[in-house]
């Protein structure tokens, strides 16, 4: 694995997956597949996420409420994804839970409007995870906070590509599928260094019940997800890789809330 592939990898995951403006010198020659660039994911994950786990370790040192360094954590993490998980987890929430079947579902799923399967699934995610995130700064040391909220980026973005890897493209028009499928050997990269680095970020603050957990609770969801998405709609989309990022991240601030 030559280091500036990697870097480029790195640069490209970054700005598929966030607002964050990257360099353009890390796109020359790249015809826009990220068929290779996946394998980065789950370091992408934890730069797009440092800011806010700063932001929740400096809080919690300043012993601010838990809810509010739960909130303001959250908030900072959208305002540098631009949401773009969060409109995936409300559009698959409206199609697979809405659609009478895989050509209305996948319609409903194009429409930028948002439905009550949408706004449940939105509301759920922003009060589970607030509510762990809380949870969480009343356990953990500022630092050891910033840790696990890395830790559980890592291994959110990580789901995405098993998601990606296992499921064909829904539709052939979309935006994953213009993308590329991701490759086997960037999906081993991405599975083994996204369990590695959540490991060791978490591990010196918390405790291997707590990875055991968190990583059973992420499989189970994303099994389940999938199984839901490969029913409904016959695969993966834009929108369904952005929810298990959703689904995984929730699952795993549930289980490090249960185990810490």
């Amino acid at each position: 694995m030559a280091i500036q592939d990697y870097i480029d990898d790195t640069a490209r995951s970054v700005a598929f997956l966030s607002r964050v403006p990257v360099p353009q010198r890390h796109f020359i020659g790249h015809d826009g597949r990220l068929s290779r660039a996946v394998r980065a994911f789950p370091l992408a994950g934890i730069l797009i996420v440092l800011p806010a786990a700063a932001l929740a370790a400096l809080l919690s040192a300043l012993h601010a409420p838990p809810l509010l360094i739960a909130f303001a954590t959250l908030a900072a993490q959208v305002l540098v994804t631009g949401a773009l998980h969060e409109d995936g987890l409300s559009d698959s929430a409206d199609g697979i839970g809405g659609g009478r079947d895989r050509e209305s579902a996948l319609a409903i799923m194009k429409d930028s409007r948002i439905g009550s399967y949408g706004a449940v699934a939105l509301i759920l995610s922003f009060g589970l995870r607030a509510a762990a995130i809380a949870a969480l700064a009343t356990t953990l040391t500022p630092s050891g906070l910033g840790m696990a909220l890395l830790a559980v980026a890592a291994a959110s973005r990580t789901a995405m590509v098993w998601h990606w890897s296992l499921l064909p493209p829904a539709r052939q028009g979309g935006v994953a599928a213009s993308v590329g499928e991701p490759d086997g050997g960037a999906t081993t990269v991405a599975l083994a260094s996204g369990i590695l680095l959540a490991a060791a970020l978490l591990l010196p603050h918390g405790s291997v019940l707590s990875l055991g957990l968190a990583l059973v609770l992420a499989v189970a969801a994303v099994i389940a997800f999938n199984r839901a998405a490969l029913g409904k709609i016959g695969g993966h989309t834009g929108d369904t890789i952005g929810a298990t990022q959703q689904l995984a991240e929730m699952s795993v601030l549930f289980a490090l809330a249960l185990a810490l």
